[in-house]
C-alpha cells in the first residue's frame, strides 16, 4: 500500500482485519490495475481509511454492514468539520469508487456507493500571469540569484571509475574550486529551462521533474511526456525553449551529473533528479524575488493555456497538449479568457 500520513497509518492498524485487507486489496487495484500514481492512491486509502474508522465507530465490524447511510453519515461529518466542498466532492469519489470497486469483487452485494451524491465543486478560476510577466520570470534565472535551496550547498556524488585510469595528463586538470563555480553557474541554467519548459508546454511540475534525456526530441522541438494514468503525449516547444535546453545540456548537466542522476534531464543540486518539491520551490522564489504575484509552476501551467486560447489555439488542441481527460477541464481557461476581456472592458471602454 502507498505510504500514508501516521495518523492514516495508526487508523489503518487499529482497523478489523477484513477491512484493513478491503483497504490494501484496493489500494493494489488503484496501482497495479487502474495503473494511478501514487499520489492519486495514497489520496484514495486516505478517504477510505477514514471512512471505514467511521464506519467501525458506527457499528459496522463487517464490510458487508456498508450502507447508504454509513457513507451519507461519513459525509455530513466531514462537513460539520469544515471541509471545503472540493474536498467532500473528492472524498465522495473515493467512497464511489471503492464501493464499485468491492460490489465486482464480491465484498459488497450491491453497489452502495452509486447513489451516494456529492456537493458540486466550486471551481474557482485560476490566477494567470500576463503574457509579459511570465516571459519576466523565465528569464529571471539570467538576472537574478537562485532562491535558497535551489543551489548546490554539497557537490554531487560522482560515479566511480569502471576502468583503470588513464594514463597521466602533463596539462593541470581542474581545481575544486573550478568544480564547483561550475556547478553554481549549472543552477541558474537549470532553472532557466525549467521555467522555459513549464511555460511552453504547460506540462504538470510531476511531469516535468520525470522527463529523461531521450524525452526531448531536439530535431522536431518535440517532448514526450507520460502523464495521469501512464497516458503518453507528444508536446511541442518553442525556439527559446529550445535554446535553454541546448545550453543545459551542453554546459549545465554534466557540471551536476553524479552516480544518482541515471537519464534524468532535470537533475537536483546533489545529482540526483529533481525534485517536483524543489521545483515548486525554484518557481516561487525567482516569482517572489522579480516582484511578480505568487505563482506556482501550477501557475505557469494555468498561464500557458490561457494564452494558448487567448491567441486563438483550438480548445481541443489545449486539451490534448495538456493532457486532460475530458474537455470540461480544459474549458475553465476559456472563462478565464473572458473574464480577462470584460475585466479589460470595464476599464478601458467609457460605457462600460
Amino acid at each position: 500500500m502507498s505510504r500514508p500520513d501516521r495518523g492514516t497509518r495508526a487508523m489503518h492498524q487499529a482497523l478489523p482485519p477484513e477491512l484493513r485487507d478491503a483497504v490494501d486489496d484496493f489500494a493494489e487495484h488503484l496501482s497495479r490495475v487502474r495503473n494511478r500514481s501514487a499520489h492519486t492512491v495514497r489520496a484514495y486509502v486516505t478517504d477510505l481509511v477514514s471512512l471505514l474508522d467511521h464506519a467501525v465507530r458506527m457499528g459496522c465490524i463487517d464490510l458487508a454492514e456498508l450502507d447508504l447511510s454509513v457513507l451519507r453519515s461519513w459525509l455530513a461529518k466531514q462537513r460539520t468539520t469544515g471541509a471545503a466542498r472540493t474536498s467532500l466532492a473528492r472524498r465522495a469519489a473515493s467512497a464511489r469508487a471503492f464501493s464499485a470497486w468491492a460490489h465486482r469483487a464480491g465484498l459488497l452485494s450491491s453497489d452502495v456507493g452509486a447513489a451516494l451524491a456529492s456537493p458540486r465543486a466550486h471551481r474557482e478560476l485560476p490566477s494567470v500571469l500576463r503574457a509579459d510577466q511570465a516571459a519576466a520570470l523565465v528569464e529571471a534565472p539570467a538576472r537574478q540569484a537562485p532562491p535558497v535551496g535551489s543551489a548546490p550547498t554539497n557537490p554531487p556524488v560522482r560515479p566511480a571509475p569502471s576502468v583503470s585510469p588513464a594514463p597521466t595528463d602533463p596539462s593541470p586538470g581542474p581545481t575544486p574550486g573550478a568544480a564547483q563555480t561550475a556547478e553554481t553557474e549549472a543552477v541558474p541554467l537549470r532553472d532557466r529551462v525549467l521555467l522555459e519548459l513549464l511555460y511552453a508546454t504547460g506540462v504538470r511540475v510531476s511531469e516535468a521533474c520525470g522527463l529523461d534525456v531521450g524525452d526531448v526530441d531536439h530535431g522536431r522541438r518535440v517532448i514526450r511526456v507520460f502523464g495521469k494514468g501512464g497516458r503518453e503525449r507528444a508536446v511541442p516547444y518553442g525556439v527559446p525553449a529550445q535554446r535553454a535546453l541546448d545550453e543545459w545540456l551542453r554546459r549545465g548537466r554534466p557540471a551536476l551529473v553524479g552516480a544518482r542522476s541515471g537519464d534524468a534531464l532535470l537533475l537536483g543540486a546533489r545529482g540526483g533528479r529533481l525534485n517536483p518539491t524543489t521545483a515548486r520551490q525554484i518557481v516561487g522564489g525567482y516569482a517572489e524575488a522579480a516582484g511578480l504575484p505568487r505563482t506556482s509552476p501550477h501557475g505557469l501551467r494555468h498561464s500557458a493555456a490561457t494564452h494558448l486560447l487567448e491567441g486563438g489555439a483550438d480548445l481541443r488542441a489545449v486539451q490534448e497538449l495538456l493532457g486532460h481527460a475530458s474537455l470540461a477541464s480544459t474549458q475553465i481557461y476559456t472563462h478565464v479568457s473572458v473574464e480577462r476581456l470584460r475585466a479589460a472592458y470595464r476599464q478601458a471602454h467609457p460605457r462600460a
